[in-house]
């Protein structure tokens, strides 16, 4: 189907981003991997590509760009591709508009001219070794000192994505503790130099997916953090976590809707070159078959995301459509890039053949941004169950 959600200009974007991928990506891929993470000078490459500050207001160095239809343009072209630029997902879609609408003026002058030419890289920290989904159960702590200058941090993050290059890192803590009305109550967001005394980068945690993208276990041991960097007021932590989390949600189904896209893409070409039995695989009715339902699936998930981006457009995204996006695109990718990498039979589960980066790579999504069990529990309430 003709899709009519993006105008020229974002036509125009997203070759630029694909020959930028074919350039300076697809050649180092497989070195990056190996490594772990991306080089930080691809991220000052991005930087000048001047796609960290899209949505940088042009007074802080920014193009001041508000549509989100240019950063899901990009996400799509890299999904498509199987590659990925590492941990620059979070640094612009979790992290900055964090900044943008909880910083100060003052935070902003600091932080955003460094962030958008790469030479400051960000990550998040939620997730703690006993606390996933349930951000309310977070334990780490910061207590503010008796002349009011500087929180003490203490705790540990896990599951931290890019936390083990990233420069600052936007910390969710307890700086009081819940009530027993509230237990979301008392958390805070605390952006802490990662070269403060007491903050420690634990292991680099290996993923059997998103290999270019760093995940670390951090810990914070009366860590210094100055009042001037927390963000936000102290004890709202909860409802900004919410309110970016359409967002963040949209981005996976964007994300992955593009993957399985690219699946089919990878599985037609390889059906069609592949003979058995002396034939191309691609002549087999099954083949036809399998490749005419993922098409028509991926359809249904796409114009799913399309009218999600014009609801997020508008401001009338609301939680339950997003949480629907995510856990309808999510489970769609999955079943089609399954199904594709059968269709390359064991050459499928070769990792020089990038459907099985795909497949390795899209089982997070079900995990990660909420997972996909607490997706149907929103869309149950919503529904009134």
């Amino acid at each position: 189907m003709q899709r009519t959600v993006f105008n020229e200009e974002h036509e125009d974007f997203r070759k630029v981003i694909r020959s930028f991928i074919e350039a300076e990506v697809m050649p180092n891929f497989s070195d990056w991997e190996r490594e772990g993470q991306v080089p930080r000078d691809f991220y000052r490459q991005l930087g000048k590509l001047g796609v960290l500050g899209m949505t940088v207001p042009e007074q802080y160095g920014g193009a001041g760009e508000t549509s989100f239809k240019f950063q899901a343009a990009l996400s799509e072209e890299t999904a498509r591709s199987a590659v990925s630029f590492g941990a620059f997902g979070v640094h612009t879609g979790l992290v900055l508009p964090y900044i943008l609408t909880y910083g100060t003026e003052e935070q902003k002058q600091r932080w955003l001219p460094d962030f958008i030419s790469g030479d400051m890289l960000t990550a998040i920290a939620m997730t703690e070794p006993g606390t996933g989904s349930d951000l309310a159960g977070i334990k780490t702590t910061a207590k503010l000192s008796e002349d009011g200058t500087h929180y003490v941090l203490n705790g540990a993050k896990t599951f931290i994505t890019g936390g083990v290059q990233a420069d600052r890192v936007l910390v969710i803590c307890r700086t009081s503790p819940p009530t027993a009305e509230n237990r979301r109550a008392g958390l805070s967001i605390l952006a802490v130099d990662t070269a403060s005394e007491g903050y420690e980068v634990g292991r680099k945690l290996e993923k059997i997916g998103m290999r270019t993208s760093d995940t670390a276990e951090l810990s914070f041991t009366d860590v210094r953090v100055p009042a001037e960097d927390l963000l936000g007021e102290e004890g709202a932590a909860f409802g900004y976590l919410a309110n970016n989390l359409p967002q963040e949600r949209l981005m996976i189904a964007v994300t992955q809707t593009a993957a399985a896209v690219g699946a089919i893409e990878f599985a037609s070409a390889y059906v069609r070159d592949r003979k058995v039995f002396g034939q191309a695989v691609a002549e087999f009715q099954n083949t036809k078959f399998v490749i005419a339902e993922c098409i028509a699936k991926v359809e249904a998930a796409q114009c799913m995301v399309d009218r999600a981006l014009e609801l997020h457009e508008t401001g009338d995204l609301g939680v339950a459509d997003a949480a629907k996006a995510k856990l309808f695109c999510t489970e769609t990718a999955a079943e089609v890039i399954d199904k594709c990498l059968q269709l390359h039979g064991g050459y499928g589960y070769m990792l020089e053949y990038p459907i099985a980066r795909l497949y390795a790579d899209t089982r997070v999504s079900r995990i990660y941004g909420g997972t996909n069990e607490v997706m149907k529990t929103i869309i149950a309430k919503a529904a009134g169950f």
